[in-house]
């Protein structure tokens, strides 16, 4: 299981609700989480083989911009 972490300009429940649709096609992802009351507005992601280039433009077909904080792998260490 690995977690990524991105800043991004979704910064509303209703931006949210127009990336979803973009992220729930990656078949890789387990589960995402985007924290609009944070100031980067950090998108979590976690799932297996993740790729952080498919995230990023998944997010930017929705019109919003994505880009990666940090990576991280089983027990929360940093990859």
């Amino acid at each position: 299981m690995e977690i990524l972490k991105f800043k991004t300009n979704i910064s509303s429940k209703e931006d949210v609700s127009k990336v979803a649709p973009q992220l729930d096609k990656l078949t890789n992802i387990s589960k995402w989480d985007v924290d609009t009351e944070s100031e980067e507005k950090v998108l979590s992601i976690s799932g297996k083989d993740l790729n952080p280039q498919k995230v990023e433009n998944a997010v930017q077909e929705a019109g919003f911009e994505a880009e990666i904080l940090r990576v991280l792998g089983i027990g929360g260490e940093d990859m």
